[in-house]
């Protein structure tokens, strides 16, 4: 299947590195695209990215979508030459053994999360495990380590991203796939009426940072934030479980547990949906949140609404998403924010 959207932007942007807080890389990227399809772009001092079409009505939607990624900061060399790291996000640290990584010192470096050989064991592990137990190791000696690397460095998780049949996988669809459908969106839309601002975020792994500060600084008239959401059709997850199926489409957030999105506005997104034949499906999120929350009453309520796109194996290194859904999620988007004209009541 060859994907109808830009293969290439996307795998750019999500075997890029970006951990909360040290988004630059990425931010690059971003700008760059901004800056060929928007009309002014700025950054902040928390380092989000805002992009703004003009539009002909005295009304602006705010759309977000974050640029960080789980990874971690080193907090300690051992005399030894490995690195103990701190989560920057919610890991499960059961999926770190054996996998590959970059640490960012005075030059990028590959380290491995180790992992003890079942020869060694004389027993099966026991007690849930925990990122602070696992070590990186980079294959050098000790004093080598001391001179490359320093506390406070950046650890990122090191995939490439891969088409695997009609689907994507790789690190860091959590949310560069959103952000890429934004970056998407942006190219396509031309002369709305309403002023829109392409928002890419900061620090939303680690509370929705950037967000909040947007809620202020930007102070949109409505808020729709992208964000990848649990797909649950897998082996091992019954069906009282379920959120998403990968390729049913689009997804339209009702809540998580940060938000309760606007009646209203998500009921217009489905109409859209419908009017313009898209895939798309409802979103019940139990736990987890996006920036959709940052901006609905961080400067006086707003109306919000939330697009997800459904993806197996969140917070891994082998995030995988459809091909179809990512487009429904580009086509769903742009057709919203083209016939917002500031015409639509929203309030309760």
């Amino acid at each position: 299947m060859a994907f109808d959207f830009d293969f290439d932007l996307l795998k750019e942007l999500t075997e890029e590195r970006g951990v909360p807080g040290y988004e630059d890389r990425v931010r690059d990227l971003v700008r760059e695209e901004l800056e060929t399809s928007t009309d002014d772009v700025r950054t902040d001092a928390m380092g989000n990215v805002v992009g703004t079409i003009e539009g002909d009505a005295d009304y602006s939607v705010a759309v977000a979508a974050h640029m960080d990624e789980i990874g971690f900061m080193v907090k300690h060399v051992t005399d030894d030459g490995f690195l103990k790291i701190d989560a920057l996000g919610g890991w499960d640290a059961r999926v770190l053994r054996a996998q590959r990584v970059t640490v960012h010192g005075e030059e990028d470096v590959t380290g491995v999360f180790g992992s003890v050989p079942p020869h060694t064991l004389d027993e099966e592990p026991d007690g849930e495990e925990e990122v602070g137990d696992r070590v990186v190791d980079l294959g050098r000696d000790a004093e080598e380590v001391k001179e490359l690397v320093s506390v406070g460095d950046l650890v990122t998780m090191d995939q490439t991203t891969v088409q695997m049949g009609d689907s994507v996988t790789g690190k860091a669809l959590d949310d560069r796939v959103c952000l890429f459908a934004m970056l998407e969106a942006a190219r396509e839309i031309e002369n709305p009426d309403a002023t829109i601002h392409f928002c890419a975020t900061v620090q939303e792994e680690v509370g929705l940072r950037g967000a909040t500060a947007l809620g202020v600084d930007v102070d949109p008239d409505l808020a729709i934030a992208l964000d990848v959401t649990i797909a649950s059709d897998i082996p091992g997850v019954s069906a009282d479980k379920h959120v998403t199926t990968l390729g049913d489409g689009a997804a339209i957030k009702l809540k998580d547990s940060s938000v309760i999105t606007t009646p209203k506005v998500h009921k217009r997104l489905r109409s859209v949906a419908e009017d313009e034949e898209i895939d798309h499906q409802i979103e019940v999120l139990p736990s987890g949140g996006t920036d959709t929350a940052g901006f609905q009453n961080t400067n006086g309520a707003k109306p919000v609404g939330a697009i997800s796109i459904p993806t197996r194996y969140l917070h891994t290194v082998t995030e995988t998403a459809n091909g179809d859904d990512i487009r429904a999620t580009i086509d769903l988007l742009t057709a919203f924010l083209e016939s917002e004209d500031g015409e639509h009541d929203y309030s309760l």
